[in-house]
């Protein structure tokens, strides 16, 4: 029996941000086999921050030099189609360096305004915690409010805008660590491990061929802002249960009664890991969140927003192995 056009327009119309979600799906999916084309391992890394663009949030990443942390977001951006820019923080750094600044030009005889590099869509802050605590402190506004203020008033960012901040975990020689406030700024902490045997060896092999990490001419855009968007928009539908969302509440009030921290998550600690589980229920391709994942991503969104008690650090507790005991002691709905 024939339809009435009417309602086949309508089925096409309701179909249509299925089919839209589904294609965003497969192109951010698509991310971390043309990220491997430049680096070896860390697929986990890149779900990581793929997360964390779905969910319109920053990323500190943490490992020892040499682990690819800079190759990673420059590829990521690349294969995003996204634009990109590095800034270097260094204990001269100023906040106008990063924000912009007010420059007088000579032939108007008026003020205008240069913008920093902090006007972008993919930001590389390299090694964060090396400049001082002033210039950290000129992030907090576009971190969180997506704008600048300038003389009193407010330049919007681009959308998407995220900050990818690394940090070296072993040298605190002229480093100043992050404060509270603005850690809790950052959706996730991604730890950036040293890669195994077999992959450094397919890494060293890649370079006896020729491989040249600062030419990424082989990386190709296989998604942008409209597939962001659109996956954006899916996770937004992705249902959680209240059963679900009393669970993560019961994580991190945990964490607030835990004897080894003298730091617990916070409200928005608990927001954010309620957007990181939607994500990565989307990403899996499910439109319900479940408990594994919440417990697959408390970690990387917690472990920054929680404090080791000092006396727990000497006994070699680590902020991961908390959170490892609190998600075996609190019980996951069925």
């Amino acid at each position: 029996m024939n339809h009435p056009v009417g309602l086949d327009k309508q089925a096409a119309a309701d179909d249509a941000p299925a089919a839209a979600a589904d294609t965003a799906r497969a192109a951010l999916q698509a991310l971390r086999g043309e990220v491997a084309k430049a680096v070896v391992g860390q697929d986990s890394v890149v779900t990581g921050l793929v997360i964390a663009l779905l969910c319109r949030g920053h990323v500190l990443l943490e490992g020892v030099p040499g682990t690819a942390k800079t190759l990673m977001i420059r590829t990521l951006a690349r294969a995003l189609d996204l634009d990109f820019k590095r800034v270097q923080f260094t204990p001269d750094l100023m906040p106008g360096d990063v924000t912009g600044s007010l420059i007088y030009d000579n032939r108007t005889t008026e003020f205008e305004f240069r913008e920093g590099p902090v006007f972008t869509n993919l930001m590389l802050a390299d090694e964060i915690n090396r400049t001082p605590p002033k210039t950290q402190a000129s992030l907090l506004e576009a971190m969180e409010e997506r704008q600048v203020s300038v003389e009193g008033s407010p330049r919007a960012l681009p959308d998407p805008f995220v900050v990818c901040a690394t940090q070296n975990p072993i040298e605190y020689e002229g480093t100043y660590p992050l404060p509270e406030a603005q850690l809790d700024r950052f959706l996730l902490k991604l730890n950036v491990p040293v890669p195994t045997r077999d992959e450094e060896i397919s890494m060293l092999q890649r370079h006896a061929t020729g491989f040249d990490p600062r030419d990424l001419s082989a990386v190709q855009a296989v998604a942008g802002a409209d597939e962001l968007a659109a996956g954006r928009a899916a996770v937004r539908t992705v249902h959680l249960d209240p059963k679900v969302a009393a669970y993560v509440v019961d994580l991190c009030r945990a964490t607030r009664q835990s004897p080894s921290l003298t730091l617990g998550v916070s409200p928005r600690g608990a927001t954010a890991l309620l957007a990181t589980s939607r994500a990565w229920a989307w990403m899996s391709g499910r439109d319900y969140v479940t408990p594994d994942d919440v417990k697959a991503l408390a970690r990387p969104t917690l472990r920054h927003r929680v404090q080791l008690r000092p006396e727990a650090e000497l006994e070699g507790a680590t902020a991961d192995g908390v959170l490892e005991g609190i998600l075996a002691h609190v019980p996951a709905p069925r």
